[in-house]
């Protein structure tokens, strides 16, 4: 979200990129995380890291509930403990094994993930739906300089053409993740021309972030 205005919430992903029984990286702030949705449709959020040998939990596996470890099959539950070792079958694991876990909420077709406990709840879309989103090599500055418009405090920005917002995630110094919000009654002609819009706006927010502006 837009620096230091919008608590602890990050929109993450988009609900529709995130199917049932699959895993993906996300980025909160300067983190990597796994996101994953159960094959009940329940999502977790946690440190993407397995505490055995360091891979990657987002390029894992879920079976059920769990989400196990590509590497070496560490199977892992929605509160972040280890549920079982392949290698050792009638082991018990401990309850030191286990990963962060972070909120997660799925609203307005968005996945939000937050740094903390007691972040209330993301901002509203009132009437927004996500299209799609993009990733970009500038940050939020950048993309301002670009649209000519300023985000507001809970990360949306719009730009002069009103048909189409913005919602921002900062990833670093020098990228972020757009997701493009168009009205829920948008016709398909108009999500293609705002498609094609958005796609104008990270060409020239990368520009401008390459020449310096905006930084």
């Amino acid at each position: 979200m837009h620096p230091q205005t919008t608590g602890r919430w990050t929109p993450a992903a988009l609900s529709a990129d995130l199917a049932a029984s699959t895993a993906m990286p996300a980025s909160l702030a300067t983190k990597t995380i796994a996101l994953w949705r159960s094959a009940s449709g329940r999502l977790t959020a946690s440190d993407d890291r397995c505490p055995h040998r360091g891979m990657r939990l987002s390029h894992g596996f879920v079976r059920g509930e769990a989400l196990s470890c590509i590497y070496h099959g560490w199977r892992y539950g929605q509160d972040g403990q280890c549920l079982r070792i392949p290698a050792h079958p009638d082991l018990t694991p401990p309850k030191t094994i286990r990963v962060e876990t972070y909120p997660v909420i799925e609203q307005d077709g968005i996945i939000w993930i937050a740094s903390g406990e007691d972040a209330g709840t993301p901002p509203p879309l009132n009437g927004l739906m996500p299209l799609r989103s993009l990733s970009v090599s500038a940050g939020i500055a950048a993309i301002e300089l670009a649209t000519e418009a300023k985000a507001d405090a809970d990360g949306l920005l719009k730009p002069s053409d009103d048909a189409f917002c913005l919602l921002l995630a900062p990833q670093g110094e020098a990228a972020t993740l757009i997701h493009v919000l168009v009205s829920a009654d948008a016709t398909p002609p108009q999500r293609i021309a705002v498609s094609r819009q958005a796609e104008t706006l990270r060409r020239k927010a990368e520009a401008a972030s390459n020449q310096g502006a905006g930084s």
